[in-house]
């Protein structure tokens, strides 16, 4: 009966403490007064120029708040707002062989996005996000290119989704 009291009490905290935030299935924890987000252009500043980069990293940011957030997309002043640019687009060699040829090019994909949150000025930043790829040496960038940027785009974006909304 002593065991059926604690559980009893572990069960009602848990129950009052669970109703407190708002979380969901995508990690989000976002604040019930947060109805929509916007998304402004985010220009290619890089030193190198990718043609379709830019585009890519707007609309990935939108569809992944449209699908995760379940928040609704305005063309500005959205409850949360996302602008940047793209600041690093950039190639670099990895290790050597024996040979003294480079095993890897590394492709790295720097974005600087400054994020507000008009229900919590809080958890507004103004921070860098990067990530990279490798591939082997003996291919070009070209004929990975756009693999490798899907793949570096969807991690740079799910890191600014989890900074912004995970509360983590």
């Amino acid at each position: 009966s002593r065991m059926k009291k604690i559980f009893c009490y572990i069960v009602l905290f848990l129950s009052v403490v669970g109703c407190s935030v708002h979380y969901s299935l995508s990690g989000a924890s976002i604040s019930p007064d947060v109805k929509t987000f916007s998304v402004a252009y985010i220009p290619n500043y890089a030193a190198n120029k990718q043609a379709t980069l830019s585009d890519i990293m707007t609309e990935g940011l939108k569809d992944k708040f449209r699908s995760s957030a379940g928040l609704s997309l305005v063309s500005s002043n959205g409850d949360l707002q996302f602008s940047g640019s793209i600041v690093d687009y950039s190639t670099s060699y990895q290790g050597v062989t024996a040979s003294q040829l480079a095993a890897q090019t590394r492709l790295t994909i720097s974005v600087q996005i400054k994020y507000i949150n008009k229900t919590d000025e809080k958890q507004n930043f103004d921070k860098r996000f990067s990530a990279y790829r490798d591939f082997e040496a003996t291919q070009s960038l070209s004929d990975v290119e756009d693999v490798l940027i899907k793949e570096i785009s969807e991690e740079i974006i799910e890191s600014i989704f989890l900074e912004s909304v995970a509360n983590w």
